[in-house]
Protein backbone atom coordinates (compact mmCIF):
# COMPACT_ATOMS: atom_id res chain seq x y z
CA UNK A 1 0.00 0.00 0.00
CA UNK A 2 1.31 3.44 -0.93
CA UNK A 3 2.03 5.81 1.95
CA UNK A 4 2.36 9.57 1.70
CA UNK A 5 5.93 10.79 1.22
CA UNK A 6 6.16 14.20 2.89
CA UNK A 7 9.08 16.48 2.09
CA UNK A 8 10.02 19.17 4.59
CA UNK A 9 12.27 22.06 3.57
CA UNK A 10 13.47 25.17 5.36
CA UNK A 11 16.29 26.88 7.18
CA UNK A 12 19.54 25.02 7.70
CA UNK A 13 21.90 25.97 10.51
CA UNK A 14 22.24 25.91 14.27
CA UNK A 15 19.04 24.76 16.01
CA UNK A 16 19.92 26.79 19.12
CA UNK A 17 19.96 30.14 17.30
CA UNK A 18 17.15 32.14 15.75
CA UNK A 19 15.40 32.08 13.41
CA UNK A 20 15.52 28.27 13.73
CA UNK A 21 15.26 28.09 17.52
CA UNK A 22 11.96 30.01 17.53
CA UNK A 23 10.50 27.50 15.04
CA UNK A 24 11.20 24.48 17.28
CA UNK A 25 7.57 24.14 18.51
CA UNK A 26 6.24 24.26 14.93
CA UNK A 27 8.80 21.66 13.80
CA UNK A 28 7.93 19.42 16.74
CA UNK A 29 4.22 19.54 15.87
CA UNK A 30 4.92 18.82 12.19
CA UNK A 31 7.21 15.87 12.94
CA UNK A 32 4.69 14.46 15.38
CA UNK A 33 1.88 14.89 12.84
CA UNK A 34 3.84 13.05 10.15
CA UNK A 35 4.69 10.18 12.52
CA UNK A 36 1.17 9.91 13.97
CA UNK A 37 -0.31 9.45 10.51
CA UNK A 38 2.26 6.87 9.39
CA UNK A 39 3.63 9.09 6.63
CA UNK A 40 7.27 8.98 5.53
CA UNK A 41 9.35 12.09 6.18
CA UNK A 42 11.92 12.89 3.50
CA UNK A 43 14.25 15.86 3.84
CA UNK A 44 17.80 17.04 3.28
CA UNK A 45 18.96 15.15 6.37
CA UNK A 46 21.18 17.88 7.78
CA UNK A 47 20.80 20.48 10.56
CA UNK A 48 18.27 23.25 11.14
CA UNK A 49 14.63 22.62 10.29
CA UNK A 50 15.58 19.22 8.83
CA UNK A 51 17.06 18.12 12.17
CA UNK A 52 14.18 19.43 14.28
CA UNK A 53 11.43 17.79 12.22
CA UNK A 54 13.45 14.57 11.90
CA UNK A 55 13.97 14.44 15.67
CA UNK A 56 10.28 14.91 16.36
CA UNK A 57 9.14 12.35 13.78
CA UNK A 58 11.74 9.85 14.98
CA UNK A 59 10.86 10.38 18.65
CA UNK A 60 7.18 9.74 17.85
CA UNK A 61 7.84 6.49 15.97
CA UNK A 62 7.97 7.89 12.44
CA UNK A 63 10.33 6.94 9.64
CA UNK A 64 12.79 9.48 8.24
CA UNK A 65 14.91 9.49 5.10
CA UNK A 66 17.65 12.10 4.65
CA UNK A 67 18.88 12.81 1.13
CA UNK A 68 22.32 14.29 1.76
CA UNK A 69 24.61 16.45 -0.34
CA UNK A 70 28.17 15.41 -1.16
CA UNK A 71 29.46 12.78 1.26
CA UNK A 72 28.06 14.50 4.34
CA UNK A 73 26.84 12.64 7.38
CA UNK A 74 23.22 13.21 8.32
CA UNK A 75 21.69 14.17 11.62
CA UNK A 76 21.16 11.53 14.32
CA UNK A 77 17.42 11.09 13.67
CA UNK A 78 17.49 9.54 10.21
CA UNK A 79 16.41 5.96 9.63
CA UNK A 80 18.02 6.04 6.20
CA UNK A 81 20.82 8.38 5.07
CA UNK A 82 21.34 8.59 1.33
CA UNK A 83 24.67 10.21 0.44
CA UNK A 84 24.19 11.47 -3.08
CA UNK A 85 27.60 12.92 -3.91
CA UNK A 86 25.63 15.82 -5.41
CA UNK A 87 25.77 19.50 -4.46
CA UNK A 88 23.02 21.06 -2.35
CA UNK A 89 20.79 22.07 -5.28
CA UNK A 90 21.03 18.81 -7.21
CA UNK A 91 20.40 16.86 -4.01
CA UNK A 92 17.27 18.93 -3.48
CA UNK A 93 15.90 17.98 -6.89
CA UNK A 94 16.47 14.30 -6.11
CA UNK A 95 14.52 14.75 -2.89
CA UNK A 96 11.69 16.59 -4.67
CA UNK A 97 11.30 13.77 -7.22
CA UNK A 98 10.61 11.37 -4.33
CA UNK A 99 7.95 13.24 -2.38
CA UNK A 100 4.23 13.64 -2.87
CA UNK A 101 4.01 17.03 -1.18
CA UNK A 102 6.35 19.65 0.31
CA UNK A 103 6.04 21.58 3.56
CA UNK A 104 8.13 24.76 3.65
CA UNK A 105 9.29 26.38 6.91
CA UNK A 106 11.23 29.65 6.68
CA UNK A 107 14.39 29.26 4.62
CA UNK A 108 16.97 31.08 2.59
CA UNK A 109 17.83 30.77 -1.12
CA UNK A 110 18.06 26.95 -1.01
CA UNK A 111 14.49 26.81 0.23
CA UNK A 112 13.38 29.22 -2.51
CA UNK A 113 14.99 26.95 -5.10
CA UNK A 114 13.21 23.94 -3.56
CA UNK A 115 9.84 25.72 -3.64
CA UNK A 116 10.35 26.54 -7.32
CA UNK A 117 11.57 23.01 -8.04
CA UNK A 118 8.57 21.43 -6.32
CA UNK A 119 6.25 23.67 -8.34
CA UNK A 120 8.00 22.74 -11.60
CA UNK A 121 7.60 19.03 -10.72
CA UNK A 122 3.90 19.64 -9.96
CA UNK A 123 4.32 18.78 -6.29
CA UNK A 124 1.92 20.66 -4.00
CA UNK A 125 3.68 23.09 -1.68
CA UNK A 126 2.37 24.02 1.76
CA UNK A 127 3.82 27.27 3.07
CA UNK A 128 3.88 27.44 6.88
CA UNK A 129 3.02 31.11 7.26
CA UNK A 130 4.78 33.31 9.77
CA UNK A 131 7.85 31.05 9.70
CA UNK A 132 9.92 33.69 7.95
CA UNK A 133 12.38 33.52 5.08
CA UNK A 134 11.32 32.56 1.58
CA UNK A 135 8.31 30.66 2.87
CA UNK A 136 6.69 33.99 3.74
CA UNK A 137 8.40 36.10 1.06
CA UNK A 138 7.29 33.99 -1.89
CA UNK A 139 3.64 34.76 -1.17
CA UNK A 140 4.26 38.26 -2.57
CA UNK A 141 4.67 36.88 -6.11
CA UNK A 142 1.88 34.30 -6.18
CA UNK A 143 -0.63 34.63 -9.00
CA UNK A 144 -4.20 34.41 -7.68
CA UNK A 145 -2.59 33.72 -4.26
CA UNK A 146 -1.71 30.15 -5.29
CA UNK A 147 0.40 29.83 -8.46
CA UNK A 148 3.99 30.69 -9.37
CA UNK A 149 3.34 31.23 -13.06
CA UNK A 150 0.58 31.43 -15.64
CA UNK A 151 0.75 27.70 -16.43
CA UNK A 152 -0.85 27.04 -13.02
CA UNK A 153 0.99 23.73 -12.62
CA UNK A 154 0.01 23.05 -9.01
CA UNK A 155 -1.43 25.05 -6.15
CA UNK A 156 0.77 26.52 -3.49
CA UNK A 157 -1.22 26.77 -0.28
CA UNK A 158 -0.64 29.06 2.66
CA UNK A 159 -1.02 27.23 5.97
CA UNK A 160 -1.80 29.05 9.20
CA UNK A 161 -2.21 26.21 11.73
CA UNK A 162 -1.24 22.60 12.40
CA UNK A 163 -4.91 21.64 12.03
CA UNK A 164 -5.05 23.19 8.57
CA UNK A 165 -1.79 21.40 7.70
CA UNK A 166 -3.20 18.03 8.75
CA UNK A 167 -6.39 18.58 6.75
CA UNK A 168 -4.42 19.46 3.59
CA UNK A 169 -2.02 16.53 4.01
CA UNK A 170 -4.92 14.10 4.43
CA UNK A 171 -6.51 15.38 1.20
CA UNK A 172 -3.27 14.79 -0.69
CA UNK A 173 -2.91 11.36 0.95
CA UNK A 174 -6.39 10.38 -0.33
CA UNK A 175 -5.46 11.56 -3.85
CA UNK A 176 -2.17 9.64 -3.76
CA UNK A 177 -3.88 6.44 -2.60
CA UNK A 178 -6.60 6.86 -5.25
CA UNK A 179 -4.04 7.39 -8.03
CA UNK A 180 -1.97 4.44 -6.79
CA UNK A 181 -4.94 2.04 -6.91
CA UNK A 182 -5.96 3.00 -10.47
Amino acid sequence: MKILNVGVIGYSGNIFKDPIKSLTPMCDEIGQLIAKNGWLLINGGRDGIMQLVSKSANNHGGKVIGILPWEQEGNNYLDISLKTGLDLNMRSFLMLKNVDIVISIGGEIGTAIEILGAYSYKKPVLLMRNSGGWTDRITNVLIEDKFLDNRKLVEIKQVFSIEMLEELLKKVEAEVKNNWSE
